[in-house]
C-alpha cells in the first residue's frame, strides 16, 4: 500500500524572518509599555513572551503567514495588525486566568496594545522595502524559463513581471514544436531560446534555476517524459494547468486527506479576510442607522402618509450561497410584487407614488437594509441583490451568473458606481453588471470597499439611473 503523498510547506529564511520580527513587536510593545509606566522589568518580558506564543497560535488561524509575494502590502499590513487585534482578548483572558495582570496598570496594557501594531507593520514594511531594493539591484532573484508556447504561457510571463517583488527575471520560451503550430511569440513578452532538450543542458549547467510548464493537462505523456528529463537537474519544476485559463474565483491551494486540491469557485471572505469586512460592517452600519435613524421616522411617516399599503416592503432575494433572504426597503410603489413575475421599474413608471419617486432617485428607499447588514445577510458593499425570478432568468443564459451569489448581497456595489445602477432592460447590461460583480469578488480589498462606499455618495447626488 502506498503512503498518502502530502504537499508540504517549509518554513523559509523569509517567513522566519517575519516571525521574529512580528515577536520582536510584542516584546518591543510590553517594554515600551513597561518604560512609559514603571514596573518589574522581567514581569513585563514574560507578558510579552506569552502574547508572543499566542499571537503566533492566533496567527496559524489567520493565515498571517501565507506566502506574500504578489499580493499588496496593503492587505499584508492589514493582516497583522488584524491578527493582533484578534489576539488580544486570549491575551487578556490568559492574564486573568494565571493571574498574571495583576501588576499591569491599564495605562500599560492600553500602551502596549496600541503601540505593538504600529512596531509590527512598521518592521514589515521595511521588510518589503528592504527586499524590493535588493532585488532592484540584482540580489535575491532567481531565473526562470517556460516550457511551451501559448497563451497559458504569455499570461504567466505577463503576471510574473508585472510582480517584480517576486525577484523573477525571464529567460525565455522552450518548446519543441515550429512556429507554424505555436504561432509567434509577441515580442514585449519574450523569445523562444531552443527545444526542450536544450532546456535540459541549460538546467544542467545551472542557467535556469525554476521551470515552469504550461502544456495542456490532455498531454500528460508529453509532460511526463519531460519530468523524468529535468528530473536528472537541480532545477526547480512546475506544472501551470491550463484550467487556471477559465474563470476562477479566488482560487487557493488546500488539500483533503493529503491529496492537494485547488478551489475554482470560492467564496473569497475566509480566515481574516471575512473577520475585517464583517467588522467593517458592523462598525459602519451601525454608524449609519444611528445617524439615518430621524431621517428614517420621517420617511415612514411620509410613505404610510402619501398612499395605503405598508411602510416598509420585504422581497424574497438570493442572499450568500444562494439561500433565500427578505430584504428591507421603504415602500415605493402602490403594489409589493413578490412573485413569478416582477417587472422592473422604468422610466415614468406609473406604480411608483410620488415619495417613492423621490425615494428611488436618492436611493434612501434603501435604508432599511442596514438591518439586513447588522443580521449577517447583507454587506455594505457588494453585489446589489436581484428579485428571484430575474435571478432564475439570467442563471439561464449568462453563463458564471450563480458565482456572485458566493459572497453577500450589498447596499451597494462596484457595478452600481462604474453605471450599471437601476434597471438592466437589455442583456449588455446585466452582462456589465455580472462581469462588474464578479470582478469585486476578484479584486476585493477593504480598500475597495471602503473607495465604493464613498463613489455612492457622488453617485446617489447625480440620481443616475435611478427611477
Amino acid at each position: 500500500m502506498n503512503p498518502t503523498r502530502r504537499i508540504h510547506q517549509y518554513w523559509s529564511v523569509r517567513e522566519l524572518t517575519y516571525r521574529i520580527l512580528d515577536g520582536t513587536a510584542v516584546l518591543a510593545g510590553a517594554l515600551l509599555a513597561q518604560y512609559q509606566t514603571g514596573g518589574n522589568h522581567d514581569r513585563y518580558l514574560l507578558a510579552g513572551l506569552a502574547a508572543t506564543i499566542t499571537f503566533h497560535i492566533v496567527a496559524e488561524i489567520t493565515g498571517l503567514y501565507r506566502n506574500w509575494r504578489g499580493i499588496s502590502s496593503e492587505r499584508e499590513l492589514l493582516c497583522a495588525a488584524f491578527t493582533w487585534l484578534f489576539a488580544i482578548p486570549f491575551i487578556i483572558t490568559l492574564g486573568y486566568v494565571t493571574d498574571s495582570f495583576n501588576f499591569f496598570p491599564a495605562k500599560a496594557a492600553a500602551a502596549w496594545f496600541a503601540a505593538t501594531p504600529l512596531v509590527m507593520t512598521g518592521l514589515r514594511a521595511a521588510l518589503r522595502v528592504a527586499l524590493r531594493r535588493l532585488r532592484a539591484a540584482g540580489y535575491n532573484t532567481r531565473r526562470y524559463a517556460v516550457v511551451g508556447v501559448n497563451n497559458l504561457a504569455f499570461r504567466l510571463v505577463e503576471a510574473l513581471d508585472n510582480s517584480p517583488d517576486l525577484g523573477l527575471n525571464f529567460l525565455g520560451f522552450y518548446d519543441d514544436r515550429p512556429e507554424e503550430r505555436t504561432g509567434a511569440i509577441p515580442e514585449e513578452i519574450g523569445k523562444k531560446l531552443g527545444s526542450v532538450s536544450e532546456l535540459i543542458q541549460h538546467a544542467k549547467q545551472h542557467r535556469v534555476d525554476m521551470i515552469y510548464i504550461t502544456f495542456p493537462m490532455r498531454a500528460e505523456d508529453r509532460i511526463r517524459g519531460i519530468l523524468n528529463q529535468l528530473g536528472d537537474t537541480t532545477a526547480s519544476v512546475y506544472i501551470v494547468p491550463d484550467f487556471f485559463v477559465f474563470e476562477l474565483l479566488h482560487s487557493r491551494w488546500t488539500n483533503v486527506g493529503g491529496l492537494p486540491v485547488v478551489s475554482v469557485y470560492e467564496n473569497p471572505f475566509y480566515g481574516i479576510d471575512g473577520f475585517v469586512k464583517r467588522a467593517l460592517d458592523l462598525a459602519l452600519g451601525s454608524l449609519f442607522l444611528a445617524l439615518a435613524a430621524p431621517l428614517m421616522i420621517a420617511i415612514a411617516v411620509a410613505v404610510k402618509w402619501s398612499s395605503p399599503g405598508p411602510v416598509f416592503f420585504r422581497q424574497r432575494r438570493y442572499g450568500l450561497d444562494g439561500r433565500e433572504i427578505l430584504v428591507w426597503k421603504f415602500r415605493t410603489m402602490t403594489v409589493c410584487e413578490d412573485g413569478p413575475n416582477v417587472q422592473q421599474a422604468v422610466r415614468n413608471d406609473p406604480r411608483v407614488t410620488k415619495v417613492g419617486a423621490f425615494l428611488r432617485r436618492t436611493s434612501l428607499d434603501e435604508l432599511p437594509q442596514l438591518f439586513n447588514v447588522l443580521r449577517g445577510e447583507m454587506s455594505l458593499v457588494g453585489p446589489r441583490p436581484h428579485a428571484n425570478v430575474h435571478n432564475e432568468e439570467y442563471r439561464r443564459i449568462i453563463q458564471g451568473y450563480m458565482l456572485r451569489h458566493k459572497v453577500r448581497p450589498g447596499l451597494t456595489g462596484l457595478a452600481q458606481v462604474r453605471g450599471y445602477r437601476g434597471e438592466t432592460d437589455t442583456l449588455e447590461k446585466m452582462l456589465g453588471r455580472v462581469d462588474l460583480d464578479l470582478r469585486y469578488i476578484r479584486e476585493w480589498s477593504l480598500w475597495l470597499d471602503l473607495k465604493i462606499l464613498v463613489q455612492t455618495f457622488w453617485t446617489v447626488l447625480r440620481g443616475q439611473n435611478a427611477y
